[in-house]
């Protein structure tokens, strides 16, 4: 097979999702998992207009003049709604949450009052009506507020609540299985030996795929030996997907691809056009999905983004066009993808900039990279202040 492009490999991706059956669960048990179906409220947020702040429920045209005093008819906590109405010269004591009282149209907070007994009055007066939450401000019966294929987090958990509802449908979370590859590799603190390193991608990927939906799963480091490679295919079992990282380069212990071949995958693309993460290959078998990373821990994050995140949510890259901070040399023939940082400069442009250097073996530029700008096969030189695409790791 050929090299394909990366618009190429990410339709493959789209096309090629596991299908995850739908269950009906709690909300606490839908934390993670994506929304099946997409999500109306309920009831009217708030039900109804709400005191704003602490004081008293006026009528606008009772307060306009400091000394005007008031009769206290009533009280309102939170919870306890006052049943009557309000009539001119009067007032009902309300706080923070309670229902406002018909007949009342503002709230008099009670830094501005001076209560004596039954009586209020005024020590600075209003003008215009303030600190009511209007009925259905946030959103109303019947109301889309989450389409299906959300990610459930905690700001959705909260907004499924408030629209009063305690179970929704969830497709279920696919099962990532991680398989790191290379003798060289060793778990995170362990004594290394001469020519032995951390097997940092793991704990990086895992924590990506929670964030995108999946269920992270690591099946350890495989030798380089297709026998131990096997063995370790064979741990993933009812894995969705299988991820396996390094071991797919052309090197004479390069054994993943040719092991997975054995077990039955068939290839759907071996090599990607882009960099860093040529070797980033896709096979299939059943309802089995096999996505191999790079082993570089650059080229398996930045693969990883663009591919594996492909793969778990169906969604295309979050893109922008920002404005380049410096110069850029003219593009080879694979699409690139280079590790930057945008910020909002003082004039309120979305200006980005890379790291100096774009090495593949480099962890440390992820700390504050928030962005990846999008470089097309053979695209020319690009001056400072010129438009950009980039691709969001972390929003600002």
């Amino acid at each position: 097979m050929s090299l394909i492009s990366v618009d190429e490999a990410l339709a493959i991706l789209r096309d090629n999702r596991p299908s995850m059956p739908v269950d009906t669960v709690a909300l606490p048990q839908a934390s993670g998992a994506r929304l099946a179906a997409p999500v109306f409220a309920t009831v009217d947020r708030p039900p109804a207009p709400m005191s704003a702040m602490d004081g008293y429920a006026v009528r606008l045209a009772d307060v306009r003049e400091a000394g005007a005093v008031l009769r206290i008819i009533g009280e309102a906590p939170a919870g306890q709604t006052f049943t009557g109405s309000i009539a001119p010269g009067e007032t009902v004591r309300i706080f923070t949450g309670a229902e406002v009282p018909e007949g009342a149209d503002h709230i008099l907070i009670q830094e501005n009052a001076n209560r004596d007994g039954d009586t209020v009055t005024v020590i600075e007066p209003s003008q215009t009506a303030a600190h009511i939450r209007a009925a259905g401000i946030d959103f109303g019966r019947g109301d889309r507020i989450l389409d299906t294929g959300t990610v459930i987090g905690p700001a959705e958990l909260a907004a499924i609540a408030s629209a009063n509802i305690d179970m929704v449908s969830i497709y279920r979370r696919p099962r990532v299985a991680l398989l790191a590859n290379g003798d060289e590799l060793r778990p995170p603190g362990s004594p290394l030996g001469r020519g032995q390193i951390v097997n940092s991608n793991p704990a990086g990927l895992l924590a990506s795929i929670d964030a995108w939906g999946g269920v992270g799963i690591d099946l350890g480091i495989a030798a380089d030996s297709r026998d131990d490679i096997r063995a370790h295919i064979d741990k993933a079992g009812d894995a969705d997907i299988i991820v396996p990282i390094g071991g797919a380069s052309v090197g004479d212990h390069d054994y993943m691809r040719s092991t997975f071949a054995d077990a039955g995958f068939q290839k759907l693309f071996e090599k990607i056009a882009v960099k860093p993460g040529k070797p980033t290959w896709f096979a299939t078998r059943g309802g089995a999905r096999v996505l191999g990373l790079p082993g570089n821990p650059a080229s398996a994050f930045v693969c990883a983004q663009l591919f594996l995140k492909t793969l778990i949510t169906g969604t295309g890259l979050k893109t922008a066009t920002a404005t380049l901070a410096e110069d850029l040399s003219a593009n080879g023939r694979r699409e690139t993808f280079l590790r930057a940082h945008a910020e909002i400069s003082e004039d309120g442009k979305l200006l980005v900039r890379t790291f100096s250097s774009q090495d593949s073996s480099l962890i440390s530029p992820f700390l504050k990279a928030n962005v990846l700008i999008r470089r097309l096969a053979n695209a020319p030189a690009a001056q400072s202040g010129e438009p950009v695409e980039i691709v969001w790791l972390k929003t600002l």
